[in-house]
């Protein structure tokens, strides 16, 4: 073996070739995607995100069987060749073993275990070609030969249904894609109607190809790359198309072609991108709504498998810190739930760490009323946040030393002065002790204008009572001292504060 079995490599190749388009198993499949009406999904707009890590293993036992991949490659000589898998992602690599060509292009993999089942590649020298297998786990004994200057028209497989399926619906879509930029570059003025027929002739093609392979593994590879079918929406009384049962429709159907019980989907690169656009753009972006579909799709998945296991890892690693304002509910939901119980078999010391996130996180949640929070003023008096007057409250908590503190005092003083007159109350409040420090910083930067407090006897813990784990840290309040944003770039101050106002007057 090249690398451990479970170690994750990822190559600067895949970055570089995502600007052209998909890894060939992906990039064809685009032609069919090109002719299929997606309904059209809003994007949530995202802040920066910072993922909790959490270690999540997962052990894929191979029989002693063995394995042999023979390959004839012209154009290749003289060089090492890596054999590996997709990992969930089309991002993500990890090599198995490596064998050397010969001097006519010759090379075999093998090795005394059998390989874990799923979506192989053979890349080339240089990382810019490479070779896609199926792997099912059963055909032990593979046999290729092509060229690298097509690797998919020229491919001939012996001793593999698999692979001799899955490169004959490959060279079909790369002649309909030769077909189509002909129709393009004549300008045909049946161009659309052209289009339409192959689309027409396609469907029938992708039909019948599944239906006659549908003990292959290839045929679930396929149908888990592709969009469900969305029959024809009924007719809303204006005369148009209804939007929203399509939306619904896409949704609940979703995972239809998903085999949540065949563990081999984890060494493709179909789930992670899936379950990626189905927490975040299917679902709205509320605690409430997030958490009934994170259960019912965990709901869906077989207990104690590696698949269950990932999905569980994935969504709870999204969203401690996520992209989207108010959602972390989310996360104190799914580690209560998956992470403190016994679900997934964490260490003590991890369930720890996770027990004090959780208290700390579950009492800062967006619709909380903010904790007690008493602090001293300049002139020695006391000021609680709980008797900020503002019809919106901002926490600003910062360092007196922290360059981004000063990089975004500025900008915080501007805010203010932009919005006072509209009822905007802005607290700022030191983290640290030293009360000459923080009076400078008042006085560089100020903000004699707004409230400042200070700790001054270093008896408030800041980052377990009030999750400010960097600075400055950001938390706007109702007048009802209730969160309603926390952990805002200074940046989307003024955007949030207008988009809230506006969703409050409807």
């Amino acid at each position: 073996m090249f690398w451990r079995e479970n170690k994750t490599f990822k190559y600067e190749w895949i970055n570089n070739y995502r600007s052209e388009g998909k890894f060939a198993f992906n990039f064809y499949f685009e032609i069919y995607f090109s002719f299929t009406i997606r309904p059209k999904m809003k994007q949530t707009i995202r802040l920066r995100m910072v993922s909790f890590f959490i270690l999540l293993t997962a052990t894929h036992f191979a029989s002693a069987q063995g394995y042999q991949i023979k390959a004839k490659i012209e154009g290749i000589r003289d060089s090492s060749l890596i054999l590996g898998h997709y990992s969930r992602s089309n991002t993500q690599f990890i090599p198995k073993d490596t064998a050397k060509a010969d001097a006519a292009g010759n090379i075999t993999f093998e090795g005394s275990k059998n390989l874990a089942g799923g979506l192989y590649v053979i890349l080339f020298p240089g990382n810019k070609k490479w070779i896609e297998l199926v792997y099912s786990g059963k055909e032990n004994n593979i046999e290729i030969s092509t060229d690298t200057t097509n690797v998919v028209g020229n491919m001939i497989i012996k001793k593999s249904d698999e692979n001799q399926a899955f490169y004959t619906y490959q060279k079909k879509l790369q002649t309909d894609s030769k077909k189509i930029q002909q129709l393009i570059d004549s300008k045909s003025p049946q161009l659309a109607a052209q289009q339409n027929q192959m689309q027409q002739d396609f469907k029938l093609y992708r039909s019948k190809f599944l239906k006659t392979n549908e003990a292959l593994f290839v045929s679930k590879l396929l149908k888990m790359s592709a969009d469900p079918d969305i029959p024809t929406a009924p007719t809303l009384p204006n005369g148009k198309s209804d939007s929203l049962w399509v939306y619904n429709y896409y949704k609940a159907h979703y995972w239809d072609n998903f085999d949540f019980s065949d563990g081999r989907i984890l060494n493709t690169p179909f789930l992670e991108p899936k379950l990626d656009r189905y927490i975040k753009n299917l679902i709205p972006q509320t605690p409430d709504s997030l958490i009934v579909a994170a259960d019912n799709l965990i709901n869906r998945l077989p207990a104690n498998s590696d698949i269950r296991k990932y999905v569980i890892f994935y969504i709870t690693n999204q969203y401690e810190n996520p992209t989207t304002v108010g959602t972390e509910g989310l996360w104190v939901h799914m580690a209560k739930k998956y992470y403190l119980t016994e679900e997934m078999g964490v260490s003590n010391d991890i369930k720890k760490k996770i027990q004090e996130k959780v208290n700390t996180l579950q009492n800062l949640l967006v619709s909380k009323s903010f904790p007690a929070l008493m602090l001293h003023l300049p002139d020695g008096q006391k000021q609680s946040v709980a008797n900020l007057k503002g019809e919106y409250n901002v926490l600003f908590f910062y360092s007196p030393t922290c360059g981004h503190c000063k990089e975004a005092a500025p900008e915080l003083k501007a805010f203010y002065d932009k919005n006072k007159e509209v009822g905007v109350e802005v607290m700022a409040i030191s983290t640290e002790t030293n009360k000459e420090e923080w009076k400078d910083f008042i006085i560089k930067y100020n903000f004699s204008e707004l409230k400042n407090g200070i700790d001054p006897t270093g008896q408030i813990d800041f980052y377990r009572t009030f999750d400010v784990v960097t600075t400055p840290t950001i938390y706007v309040l109702d007048k009802d001292k209730k969160i309603i944003a926390r952990k805002l770039p200074i940046g989307q101050l003024d955007d949030f504060l207008n988009f809230y106002k506006n969703k409050i007057a409807k």
